[in-house]
């Protein structure tokens, strides 16, 4: 099978050399989704508004490669401030997802000039 490269209209263009988004057969891996709006630029006071933010453009790459949140299978989330950000983190990321609940890992980081970002892996049509 091969590689279907994604750059999905209406999501922040790349600011470094890698795809937005990557499907094999049925399989989906996003890069790391940060709280960028499509002008570029850094969106979002707060963890909460980032992680708002993050989950719009995770929703945008999985569209474009027709997967859906309820397709995800694994997340990896990066935070700023691991202790003092990950309630509200939390909160947002378990009202995104409802009943769904991924595989998931949450680290602490050093993240350029923003809270959080966010890598998933989907496979298409596997959620509700």
């Amino acid at each position: 099978m091969k590689q279907e490269k994604l750059h999905p209209e209406g999501a922040p263009p790349p600011s470094a050399p890698y795809t937005p988004v990557i499907k094999v057969g049925d399989t989906v891996w996003t890069s790391g989704q940060a709280p960028f709006g499509a002008d570029g630029q850094i969106h979002g006071d707060d963890v909460t508004a980032q992680t708002e933010l993050v989950f719009d453009n995770l929703e945008a790459v999985l569209t474009a490669a027709g997967a859906k949140l309820s397709d995800v299978v694994k997340v990896t989330a990066h935070l700023q401030d691991l202790h003092g950000d990950f309630d509200a983190y939390n909160a947002v990321y378990a009202r995104r997802f409802g009943d769904h609940r991924p595989c998931r890992t949450t680290v602490g980081s050093t993240l350029g000039g923003f809270l959080v970002e966010i890598d998933c892996v989907a496979v298409v049509g596997s959620g509700a």
